[in-house]
Order: C-alpha cells, then sequence, then structure tokens
C-alpha cells in the first residue's frame, strides 16, 4: 500500500464547516404571551373598576374622588389674598398685599378637611349654602363705595359647624377703639351690611371674639377690675351681638358669646399683628 501523499504548498485547505443549534424553551413562543395576557388582564380589571364607580357614585362622590387625586399646588396664585374675586383668596393668613405695619404677611394656612362623599362631618353639606350666604354678602357689599373697600376685611368660609364669617382687623381698618369695646363708625356700616344679609338665613349665631398679644391695662390683682384680653375679647363679642341685635337679628337667635383672648392667633409668630384682632360670626346648622 503506497504512502499517504503529503500536502503540498499548493493544496488547497478544506473549508470549516460550523454548525448553530438553537434550542427553544417552553414551546413556539416561550413565555412572553403570559406577561402580556397579564397587563391585559391588569388593564380590563382596572377598566369594569373605573365603570362601576361611575356607575355607583353621585355627582358629589366623584366630585370628591377627583379632588382627592388632584394635586394640592395646581399653580402660583396670580395676586394677593383675595385676588380672585370679591370676597375671595385661600385664606385669611396667606402671604398678601394688605396694608400690614412693618409689611408683615402671613404665614399660616387653615384648610377644611374633605372627603369623597363631601358629608356634613367634612363640611361638605355646608358649601353651596356658603356659596348664597356670600352672594348675598356681595350685593349688599356693593351697595357703596365704602362698603367695597371694607369687603377687604371679610372671609366667608364653609365649615363643618356652619358658615363661619371673619372679620379681621388692618393697619387701615379696626373693628373697635383702641383698648374698648366701643365699635368704629366703619365697623357700624360693615356690621349693617352684613346683618342685613344674614337676617333672613336660618340657623343660629355664635360671635366669638379675638385680641393680638398686647396688654393694654394692668391692674393690682386685688380688686379684679383690671381690663386684660379675656375681658376685651368677650366685650367685644357682647357689642357685636347687640349691634347685630338693634339691626334686626332676633335675640332668641344667638346660641352663645365667646371671648378667647390672644389664645387662637392668625399669625402666631407675631402675636401683636393687627390681623390677629378680628370677629368670627358662626351661622350655625339647623
Amino acid at each position: 500500500m503506497a504512502p499517504p501523499k503529503k500536502p503540498s504548498k499548493n493544496d488547497i485547505p478544506a473549508p470549516i464547516i460550523v454548525k448553530k443549534v438553537t434550542i427553544v424553551a417552553g414551546g413556539h413562543h416561550g413565555g412572553a404571551w403570559k406577561v402580556a395576557y397579564a397587563d391585559f388582564v391588569t388593564a380590563m380589571m382596572a377598566f369594569f373598576l373605573l365603570m362601576w364607580l361611575l356607575g355607583a357614585t353621585t355627582e358629589k362622590q366623584r366630585k370628591g374622588i377627583a379632588d382627592y387625586f388632584t394635586p394640592t399646588l395646581v399653580k402660583m396664585k396670580q395676586g394677593a389674598a383675595g385676588s380672585n374675586g370679591f370676597l375671595g383668596g385661600s385664606s385669611l393668613t396667606d402671604p398678601d398685599k394688605y396694608p400690614n405695619r412693618k409689611g408683615q404677611t402671613g404665614t399660616r394656612a387653615m384648610t377644611i378637611p374633605r372627603d369623597a362623599t363631601g358629608g356634613p362631618k367634612e363640611g361638605g353639606a355646608n358649601v353651596d349654602k356658603a356659596s348664597n350666604v356670600r352672594a348675598k354678602i356681595i350685593a349688599r357689599m356693593s351697595a357703596t363705595e365704602k362698603l367695597k373697600k371694607l369687603a377687604r376685611i371679610l372671609k366667608v368660609t364653609p365649615t363643618p359647624d356652619g358658615i363661619r364669617i371673619d372679620m379681621v382687623d388692618d393697619a387701615d381698618f379696626s373693628m373697635f377703639r383702641l383698648g374698648t369695646t366701643v365699635l368704629t363708625p366703619d365697623a357700624v356700616q360693615l356690621l349693617s351690611a352684613l346683618t342685613a344679609a344674614l337676617r333672613d338665613e336660618p340657623g343660629a349665631f355664635t360671635i366669638r371674639g379675638h385680641t393680638d398679644g398686647l396688654q393694654y391695662k394692668r391692674g393690682d390683682g386685688i380688686t379684679g377690675s383690671a381690663i386684660n384680653n379675656w375681658s376685651l375679647s368677650a366685650g367685644r363679642a357682647e357689642a357685636t351681638r347687640q349691634q347685630m341685635m338693634r339691626n334686626g337679628i332676633a335675640e332668641d337667635r344667638f346660641k352663645r358669646i365667646e371671648g378667647v383672648a390672644d389664645r387662637e392667633p392668625l399669625v402666631a409668630d407675631n402675636p401683636t399683628d393687627a390681623r390677629n384682632r378680628r370677629m368670627t360670626v358662626l351661622l350655625t346648622n339647623q
């Protein structure tokens, strides 16, 4: 047998063949279809839940749900407190352009809790009533230019207990003469217009007086006759009640009067701020 021929330099080398083998796991399309199907089922469940909510809730409940998912700060206010219209503004103590002494500005915000139902517990039942009361006050305060200017110190707010109307002092307006329970002429006009707007509204009245942190007079601690912020705030509440009675509110419609001195300030970081002096009239639910 002849020995094998040795390859020479002119011989062409044999080609190298590579065989690629692909192994498919789990069947024809693997498990990707399961993920897509799960996403589809989740989307359908959310869709049917939405349809059920739309059919099983009232208009007020749907609005409450929408409010729950609404961002708290949608946009910055274009102007100062009260810039959204007559008796407008989101809060008495928001940063504002009131003519306060030394450029003081409020920083505390007051909010009214509300859930999806907007029920009486959260004050939702009083929102429509507050709108009606606000409209009546606007009509009365538009009677003269003087009252239009005084309207800036009014704030109408629905609360769980009823409708609250705040009358807040500032650097250019004061409900009472300094350190006394004597109403100023502007306050008499203001209460006359306010009483006319509230006279035919059902419900009882609660009046609360607030002072700032200034101590007007100190006694000797023996006679007990000293005037202090407690007696001053209660006396101003009583003076407001009497003025409202003179303007036509029946005596038996007043539930109580309160004087809380300087214990509930609007501007807590500055007890002497003018806006801490205020009168609050609460038209309670029937």
